[in-house]
């Protein structure tokens, strides 16, 4: 009987264990809030990037570029798992092309308190990503946008 009962405390914990490794960093959430966008448009920039919070940097400077995957998550993350390869600077290119919004700060008509955007979609395009324990945690660029 105290066999069994350790026995399964054992694989009670393995499991526990094991659910750890599967959490997802808190990176890959600032990720996918700051990055991953199936409905963003052009013209979303400026409401999606006050909305999420990551117009400004430290509060202080608004954020100069942000590039927005019009993917879901799961698509993405694969790119860390079997839909992507190794990349120089340990990094990860997609296999396949993603559809992307650049939102760029019109520095020159809006002073940094505004942080107003102006935003071009870009088609087709292999990104590059950062990825820790299989899941996305740094847009590095795009091929073709970036290069």
């Amino acid at each position: 009987m105290r066999v069994q009962v350790v026995c399964l405390l054992l694989v009670l914990l393995s499991a526990a264990v094991l659910s750890l490794d599967k959490k997802p960093p808190n990176r890959y959430l600032k990720f996918k809030n700051q990055h991953i966008d199936k409905e963003m448009s052009p013209c979303g920039c400026n409401k999606v990037m006050q909305v999420r919070k990551i117009n400004r940097i430290k509060q202080k400077r608004c954020k100069t570029t942000n590039t927005f995957i019009l993917s879901n998550d799961k698509a993405v993350k694969a790119i860390c798992l079997d839909q992507g390869e190794p990349f120089p600077g340990s990094l990860t290119k997609s296999l396949k092309g993603f559809d992307i919004v650049v939102c760029e700060w019109d520095q020159i008509t809006t002073p940094p308190t505004n942080c107003s955007y102006n935003g071009r979609q870009l088609e087709n395009k292999n990104i590059i990503i950062k990825c820790e324990k299989g899941f996305p945690v740094h847009y590095d660029k795009d091929i073709g946008h970036c290069d």
